[in-house]
């Protein structure tokens, strides 16, 4: 009987005991940092719907809290490069602390709905700072689960997922008793974040990832990644494939409120029952996505879950009844689940380690800035013909969606990096 080979080795290799630790803490400290940061999204936003009952607002406070996130990611690439994602999490996890502390005290002393607000811009770009360097920890665990680093962007899909899922819930029964308890909160699970990030450095102390000097610098680090992006083409068409599909789903997650309210006619609770629903239904999308990919592989799955937001675009511009809007965003939050694990799995492939985390900042940089956008479109368009801005951005988003799943296809010869990568081309 033959001997094994060393890939084949590598690639059935069974994760020792202190591996498997290791894998389970990056798993805990991507899921507290996710739910805070979800709890800060969807609470602070709601907060200034509240207060000024104005879609215009609402679009301009989703613009405005977009913004200095992306100035954020920006300038975290090199710091992240320097001193390593675990210290990047816990930096920013005690900072989104102190922050949620200080605006308790500043609650309590009677200042008004502006500090809400300053502690959304704050802590959203704590967040997404903390974000990148999770990503920069999800890729190091990719790198080291071969072939199965799908499954590992899986569970940290559905553990964002998930949070998108409970985050919601969790602020709005924890404003309902005020927000310094929903701040009390974001705290609680910022430190235990800070804690988790302390604990993973005795396992993998290794995690620091080397940058040339040059990209050490905001705009240096930028122009790094834009090289790395024009000499890999393939990822190139990976991140306008996530700009496409973040741009469809912004433009939902800002537009909805004012859907429900507006153009359907429910209550201001039937908006949190839908993004519930839509994210339970995504969760499920995750779960399964990496069984799919097991079978027909990444590309296949991506351009199938990306038909599926075509459809579910279009069907929320349409749909005529709450049930079926819910039905509508609920396949599209799926599909983009199942495309997230799809596009992140390809990206922890495509981007090289050296100077893993400036180039991952650019990427992630060019991915959100439809956000923003999508929030200064619902500002700006007319609050009653939101569905025909839904349908034909939706549209747009989709036709770039597939163009781009055709250029990494075309592309395919890149993603054979790991040690199957036999399999990966007979996938793609």
């Amino acid at each position: 009987m033959p001997r094994p080979t060393d890939a084949g080795r590598r690639r059935h290799h069974v994760p020792s005991a202190a591996e498997r630790d290791w894998l389970l803490r990056c798993y805990v400290l991507r899921a507290t940092d996710s739910l805070a940061a979800a709890v800060v999204m969807y609470a602070v936003p709601l907060l200034v719907l509240t207060l000024t009952h104005s879609p215009g607002w609402a679009g301009l406070a989703f613009l405005l809290e977009w913004v200095p996130r992306l100035a954020a990611i920006a300038g975290a690439g090199p710091i992240i490069d320097r001193h390593s994602p675990r210290v990047a999490v816990l930096a920013t996890s005690l900072l989104r602390a102190g922050a949620a502390l200080a605006t308790m005290v500043g609650l309590a002393a009677g200042a008004g709905p502006w500090l809400v607000l300053l502690f959304g811009v704050t802590a959203g770009m704590l967040g997404e700072a903390a974000f990148l360097a999770n990503e920069a920890v999800g890729a190091e665990a990719s790198r080291r689960a071969g072939e199965r680093a799908h499954r590992v962007q899986s569970v940290l899909t559905g553990t964002d997922q998930a949070a998108l899922l409970i985050g919601p819930m969790i602020g709005g029964l924890l404003l309902l008793a005020g927000p310094a308890l929903l701040l009390a909160a974001v705290a609680i699970l910022s430190t235990v974040t800070a804690t988790v990030a302390a604990s993973v450095r005795t396992h993998r102390p290794h995690l620091h990832i080397v940058s040339d000097p040059i990209a050490r610098h905001p705009l240096a680090s930028l122009a790094t990644g834009m090289g790395t992006l024009r000499r890999t083409p393939a990822l190139a068409w990976l991140v306008g494939a996530l700009a496409c599909v973040n741009l469809a789903s912004g433009l939902l997650q800002v537009s909805a409120p004012v859907t429900v309210t507006r153009t359907l006619h429910h209550s201001s609770a039937a908006v949190g029952a839908v993004w519930s629903i839509a994210a339970a239904l995504s969760l499920a999308a995750v779960a399964l996505a990496h069984r799919a990919i097991d079978r027909w592989g990444l590309l296949t799955v991506g351009t199938a879950s990306a038909a599926a937001m075509c459809t579910a675009t279009l069907a929320s511009a349409l749909a005529p009844t709450l049930t079926l809007y819910a039905a509508a965003v609920g396949l599209l939050m799926a599909g983009e689940g199942a495309v997230t694990v799809v596009l992140r799995t390809a990206r922890a492939r495509l981007i090289p380690e050296r100077a893993f985390a400036a180039t991952l900042a650019t990427t992630v940089l060019l991915v959100l800035a439809p956000l923003p956008l999508a929030g200064l479109l619902v500002a700006l368009w007319p609050a009653g013909h939101l569905p025909l801005l839904v349908a034909v951005t939706g549209l747009a988003a989709s036709a770039g969606t597939f163009a781009c799943f055709r250029g990494l296809r075309a592309h395919r010869a890149a993603w054979a990096n790991t040690d199957d990568s036999e399999q990966l081309l007979k996938a793609a």
